[in-house]
């Protein structure tokens, strides 16, 4: 699927001009709040109008201002999960989740009932109403309500805003379940790096209305420079790692690819698995000569590709470890102390503690 999107549109004192093309299987439009996310989206669903401009699905116009063409949100066949799940309190979980099916017409009926309510886990509410739904409940069945409408492409507008810590991990392994399960491409709005690093294929950054970078999620999320300043503390490196080894004496996983193996407090994933890993930059220590004597059970071999300023007393420095980057956000006291510098060869060290279940993702099984 290749979405492609070049839009203006005024409202008020914001002017939004964005363009990108995706052609991942999940799209993160991510920026703070009022950089014009939602707007994108509302755009695309055919919810509000551009000014000018043109949206495209696999060569298939949704607007195009030039040509006068602007297809009704009805005949888009586009799902959409707003923030709150907006589910009819008088419906049961099922007249809910039929509620969609009814959408769509029969001939083109790609999603199995049986098959969503297994994928999203709901089978055990379906008598239930709205009222006796925790929140991350009522997002899975607005989920699973939007799926059963069989739609070309599924918008999702800060799905896990409105809920608490718990109820996002939660929802979290569903959302995962969704992306790498269903042959839908989805449109996902977010301002958290946790959320993005964990679930994007291709990250959309967006700013002041304007698109400031778009490219493959392991691109993006290490470059800090592009956070907003409330989420550069989670942003690092994201790595495709394999599960090597369990050592049930000390109840640890080793994960392994090219940067080397990483040891993580136990996961219960099979030998061979493949999983999403951020290694966030705030995380990793740098030495200039291999630690000896440390707690600390990850030490990383590499040699510095990018020194960058980040802020007045920081810096960004981006080490290769034999073809893997990963990232690390020092003082420029310590830059200056080490003689750290482009070609230098360092060592990275990561506590083991540092990973859980907001920085290794279920089995990965779409490309990045």
């Amino acid at each position: 699927m290749t979405l492609s999107v070049a839009v203006r549109r005024r409202l008020g004192a914001f002017d939004l001009d964005a363009a990108f093309e995706s052609e991942g299987h999940l799209t993160v439009l991510f920026g703070p709040s009022g950089s014009g996310k939602t707007s994108v989206v509302n755009l695309i669903a055919g919810l509000s109008r551009p000014d000018s401009g043109r949206i495209a699905i696999d060569g298939r116009i949704l607007v195009d201002t030039g040509a006068r063409i602007f297809l009704p949100k009805h005949r888009r066949r586009i799902g959409y999960v707003f923030q709150d799940a907006r589910l009819f309190p008088h419906l049961t979980v099922r007249q809910n989740l039929f509620y969609g099916r009814f959408f769509a017409p029969k001939a083109e009926r790609r999603e199995d009932f049986g098959h969503v309510v297994d994928l999203l886990g709901i089978g055990h509410l379906l008598d239930r109403r709205p009222s006796l739904l925790s929140g991350g409940e009522k997002q899975r069945v607005a989920i699973g309500r939007a799926l059963l409408s069989s739609p070309g492409l599924l918008l999702m507008d800060e799905p896990l805003a409105a809920l608490d810590e718990a109820r996002k991990a939660e929802i979290m392994p569903y959302l995962e379940r969704l992306r790498d399960e269903t042959k839908i491409p989805i449109v996902y709005v977010s301002h958290s790096i946790a959320e993005v690093a964990r679930l994007a294929t291709t990250i959309v950054v967006m700013a002041e209305g304007r698109v400031t970078a778009s490219g493959p999620a392991r691109d993006i999320v290490g470059r800090i420079e592009l956070m907003p300043l409330e989420e550069r503390r989670e942003a690092g490196a994201v790595l495709d790692m394999a599960v090597a080894e369990q050592d049930r004496h000390f109840g640890m996983t080793v994960l392994r690819s090219a940067v080397g193996d990483i040891r993580v407090a136990g996961l219960d994933y099979p030998l061979g698995s493949v999983h999403r890993v951020r290694i966030r930059a705030r995380d990793v220590i740098l030495a200039v000569e291999r630690p000896v004597g440390l707690s600390a059970l990850n030490i990383l071999s590499g040699t510095i590709a990018a020194v960058m300023p980040a802020g007045d007393n920081l810096a960004e420095i981006r080490i290769d470890c034999n073809g893997e980057v990963i990232v690390s956000r020092i003082t420029r006291q310590s830059l200056e102390t080490l003689d750290l510098s482009v070609g230098r060869k360092v060592f990275a060290v990561v506590k083991a503690v540092a990973f859980d279940e907001g920085t290794v993702s279920r089995e990965k099984r779409v490309e990045t």
